[in-house]
């Protein structure tokens, strides 16, 4: 039974129902990131009270990104094999439960583990919720609506300053925690309605349940237009489907494409927890007052939401691969400008010059293109693994960035992140496929992809 899942999504005008599933993603995405950036205010109020010690705070910082990378690889295998709804739902049931768990902990020890299992959710919620969004949304909106969840991640790093500062002080820290975990488990209890992804049932021959929902979709969808007929889905020879062994992944076209998101990722990765949270820390070792130095980064923060919305509106237009090229361009001509500012306003409007093609790049690769590069039968496990040595590299980062800056100052640092912009460039460039506008199916090694009438996977593909 050939239940022509792909086309028959991709064939759908967007409408309310490609809304509600953004926005019921998008949510969880933003809870996400809230919890990620809510650590800088809770931190200081456990050290500040005698809570925690600076050692604990450390351990604190180091289990979560080690969970988050249990979260990323363990999800991408779970999402695989039982399907996208049953693992978004899991994560954040553990993120929300051990939020709670979080702000009732009696000493550090315990909020340190809790923090771990939060971890495992942030890292789980990253892969499922771009790559769940990916197989919904038509081809011409689909960079739009992708970029538009890194939109809703960084919102939470303004959004986790700004509620800490309102409510630590009247509240205590352990509010931030209520604050999340209560609203992952809203989240939890709305996403039920969510349906699983018919790309993923027919994948893994459930081919009743994927035509069952896609009548569902299809019928709501209809009904928002009533008198006009949905226009009927192209049918394509079927591609050979790819082999879900974990080996296939580091063969021919798809080592090509693996090399491609696990470079992406280890550099973007680097480029935030090696730059972007160094910023307060630089600026007082320049010689800057604290509050001046909060001042600058809080500027060059306003970047994130204006770089990811950026990504979000031109994907489309401009191509993800031109997009991630130019973006990379721009990081690097502002970064090796950047550590020759010293006037106190250009300082920060040059950073915020710099900060804004390096969201860009996070809307274009976490949300957009990595999730774009694999098979449906593989994709949560292949943007996993990516995901996974992307955020390795945050641990070894700050030990590389401390020994840089002192070393050689912020010239050194900004030295690393331009030479591995480059490198990105070159990869990208050469090893990348162009997804922009082509159907998810026509994507995979050996589908229909093409550019300009000729075989794009022909031509992109050397290692095939």
């Amino acid at each position: 039974m050939n239940v022509n899942a792909g086309a028959r999504l991709d064939r759908l005008p967007m409408s309310a129902f490609h809304r509600r599933i953004m926005w019921l993603i998008g949510i969880g995405m933003f809870f996400d990131g809230f919890d990620i950036y809510v650590a800088s205010t809770v931190l200081g109020a456990t050290l500040r009270s005698g809570f925690s010690t600076l050692g604990q705070n450390a351990l604190f910082v180091s289990l979560t990104f080690l969970g988050m990378m249990l979260g990323s690889l363990g999800t991408g295998f779970l999402g695989d094999r039982f399907g996208r709804r049953f693992t978004y739902q899991v994560n954040l049931a553990i993120f929300g439960l051990a939020s709670l768990g979080a702000a009732l902990a009696p000493n550090m020890s315990v909020l340190i583990a809790c923090r771990f299992l939060m971890g495992i959710g942030l890292g789980a919620e990253n892969v499922v919720g771009y790559s769940t969004l990916t197989e919904f949304v038509p081809p011409r909106s689909r960079g739009r609506l992708q970029g538009l969840m890194a939109v809703f991640v960084v919102s939470g790093l303004p959004v986790a300053g700004l509620i800490g500062l309102l409510v630590i002080p009247w509240l205590g820290w352990r509010m931030m925690f209520v604050l999340g975990g209560i609203g992952a488990l809203g989240v939890w209890y709305a996403r039920k309605s969510l349906p699983e992804s018919p790309r993923w049932l027919e994948a893994v021959g459930r081919h009743d349940d994927a035509e069952a929902i896609l009548q569902r979709i299809e019928k709501e969808v209809a009904a928002q237009r009533p008198g006009v007929p949905l226009a009927p889905p192209a049918v394509n020879k079927p591609a050979p489907a790819p082999s879900g062994a974990l080996g296939s992944l580091f063969v021919g076209a798809m080592l090509q494409r693996m090399i491609v998101g696990c470079v992406t990722l280890i550099v973007i990765n680097t480029l935030l927890y090696g730059f972007i949270t160094w910023l307060p820390t630089f600026f007082v070792h320049q010689g800057l007052s604290i509050a001046r130095s909060f001042g600058y980064a809080l500027v060059m923060s306003l970047g994130a939401p204006i770089g990811s919305a950026i990504g979000a509106f031109t994907a489309d237009v401009w191509g993800r691969k031109p997009t991630i090229v130019g973006a990379s361009l721009f990081a690097i001509l502002f970064g090796a400008i950047y550590p020759f500012v010293s006037n106190p306003v250009l300082l920060p409007a040059v950073g915020l010059l710099l900060t804004i093609p390096i969201y860009v790049l996070v809307a274009l690769l976490f949300a957009i293109y990595v999730p774009e590069l694999f098979p449906t039968e593989v994709r949560l496990r292949a943007s996993g693994i990516c995901n996974t040595l992307g955020r390795g590299a945050t641990i070894v980062t700050p030990f590389v960035v401390v020994a840089l800056f002192g070393q050689y100052g912020i010239v050194g640092v900004l030295a690393l992140m331009i030479g591995l912009l480059a490198i990105q460039i070159v990869v990208v460039a050469w090893l990348g496929v162009e997804p922009t506008g082509q159907r998810l199916e026509d994507l995979q090694p050996g589908g229909t992809l093409r550019e300009g009438g000729v075989r794009a996977d022909a031509r992109v593909s050397p290692l095939k």
